[in-house]
């Protein structure tokens, strides 16, 4: 019973001090963006990286998710004879969810994998450690390039995939189901507010962060050799994906 009792003690502070780290991070990074946001050079080659390099994924991505919309839609609003609100329903599902979501998810697999990877072969190759001993601040040179990066991409990112995703729903549902065009454009016209517009931006600005946070602190801590770099990809990719997830449910619970 003491060995159990002591276990979980352990456990919990262990991961009080985990929480705390994490936390200082942000905290830190987003100091170091204010005081020192780092060269504009590095924060483009960041861009081009997180963003530029990631719209192959994401046209495609966002195509076939809004023809998936589109067909699911049709069949669904056609038991109600509502054919026309397809494009409401594209739009809205696209604009207030997937494409904030799927964004981050696409961008998380492609790019926040890469970023782990990078800083945890620093840390290993005790590159970091020679910044250091330079009196260099390594979150000038590599966390807060990126960081600034993911959040200027995310919602360029996260709004091409609503632009395509319509279009794709619109391919689908009106040129292979025939759908009324007008209907579609004009009721999705009506439907759609500004507010939705806003929280979607809201939820990609805060997924750039969750991306961006995640990745580098996990290469930034990342345990020694080969296996401790993939260990901490793997638990980037997961907990980032988890933490989107999770964050997106409670945005949409505020922002509703």
């Amino acid at each position: 019973m003491s060995a159990l009792v002591q276990s979980i003690g352990h456990s919990t502070i262990a991961l009080v001090r985990d929480l705390g780290r994490i936390g200082w991070f942000l905290i830190y990074s987003f100091y170091m963006v204010v005081r020192r946001p780092g060269r504009p050079v590095h924060i483009l080659k960041q861009l081009k990286f997180i963003g530029a390099k990631s719209l192959f994924v994401i046209f495609l991505t966002a195509a076939f998710t809004g023809m998936v919309l589109g067909l699911q839609g049709y069949y669904t609003l056609a038991k109600f004879g509502s054919e026309g609100m397809l494009g409401t329903a594209v739009a809205l599902s696209l604009i207030r969810e997937l494409g904030p979501v799927l964004t981050a998810l696409m961008v998380t697999g492609r790019a926040g994998s890469a970023i782990t990877a990078e800083i945890g072969i620093m840390r290993i190759s005790e590159q970091i450690d020679a910044l250091e001993t330079m009196a260099l601040d390594p979150f000038k040179y590599l966390i807060t390039p990126k960081l600034i990066a993911a959040i200027i991409a995310l919602p360029l990112l996260c709004a091409i995939f609503d632009v395509v995703g319509i279009y794709g729903g619109w391919l689908v549902g009106v040129k292979l189901l025939g759908v009324n065009p007008g209907a579609y454009f004009y009721e999705m016209e009506k439907a759609v507010v500004w507010r939705d517009v806003s929280s979607g931006i809201a939820k990609s600005l805060s997924f750039g962060v969750i991306i961006a946070w995640v990745g580098c602190y996990k290469g930034y801590y990342a345990g020694h050799g080969a296996e401790g770099v993939s260990r901490a990809t793997t638990e980037s990719v997961v907990l980032t994906s988890v933490l989107v997830l999770v964050w997106d449910y409670f945005l949409t619970s505020v922002l509703l």
